[in-house]
């Protein structure tokens, strides 16, 4: 797996801050909430061009600053872009939590799952066309990919289930499937992967038509129920084409060793998928 290492950029890209509101249902009314996501443009962006997009979402507890805070994620982008290691592309950075989580040092797996949910409409309806709206981007799903860490690995794989119509490229990076429950994709494998095949021609598409990118470490805290996961897709070769070479089929699958779950590994999975997002 190739990783990055930090160096000085002379051309930085910016970071902008794109400001757009969801309705939210309470139990009387509508309510109109008010968010951001942060926005990586890159150096040079050109309103005449059209870009892709990736939208990369946090993990658990997290907010649209997290990958930025807790990682070298903004100076990988600088240094791919600069060494031409792949063309330019945004980057949106939200948050699927719609208030402040509350965070009481363990996870709630049933809260996290429906927030994750939740946003789903959210990130068709509402995030999609803001992003659209506000940047010269290529407005359909072959310009659009998505990706995440932790629970933001989990919200890749309900994408996958829900908005394949939207991207073409899914980047889940520790973190399972849990359509049927918190760690789903190790308690529940074999149902769950059943439902990752029967999603595919439901929602109009073949397998030719998107790819995954997954990624975890050995020692991360997400390889007992990711890795079973994958391994179980290895074999529904009528819908997972695994190959070790990320510029065939539509399954690829890294293990770091020595890997654990945080940022700093999650950020590394995104500069070695760079590439191949688009």
């Amino acid at each position: 797996m190739e990783e990055h290492q930090y160096r000085d950029i002379w051309n930085h890209g910016q970071i902008c801050r794109l400001n757009y509101t969801v309705r939210e249902k309470a139990e009387d009314e509508d309510a109109e909430i008010s968010k951001y996501a942060n926005v990586y443009v890159p150096y040079d962006y050109d309103e005449k061009k059209k870009y892709p997009v990736l939208y990369l979402i946090h993990g658990g507890g997290g907010n649209p600053d997290a990958w930025l805070d807790s990682s070298r994620i903004k100076n990988a982008l600088d240094a791919s872009f600069a060494a031409g290691r792949c063309a330019p592309f945004l980057v949106v950075l939200p948050t699927f939590y719609n208030h402040e989580p509350i965070r009481t040092g363990r996870v709630d797996e049933q809260a996290e799952r429906g927030h994750v949910l939740g946003f789903m409409q959210e990130l068709r309806q509402n995030l999609i066309p803001a992003v659209d709206a506000a940047y010269s981007t290529i407005a359909d799903r072959s310009g659009r990919a998505i990706g995440g860490f932790s629970m933001g690995g989990v919200t890749t794989w309900f994408a996958f289930l829900n908005n394949l119509d939207q991207f073409e490229c899914f980047m889940p990076l520790s973190g399972d499937c849990w359509q049927f429950g918190g760690l789903g994709g190790g308690k529940e494998t074999v149902k769950t992967v059943d439902y990752l095949c029967a999603r595919i021609s439901e929602q109009g598409f073949a397998p030719q038509d998107f790819r995954i990118l997954a990624a975890t470490g050995d020692k991360d805290i997400a390889y007992p129920n990711l890795n079973p996961q994958i391994e179980e897709m290895k074999k529904r070769t009528d819908a997972f084409n695994c190959s070790d070479d990320p510029t065939r089929g539509n399954l690829h699958y890294v293990v770091m060793e020595n890997g654990y779950h945080r940022y700093e590994e999650g950020y590394q999975y995104v500069y070695h998928f760079m590439p191949y997002l688009f």
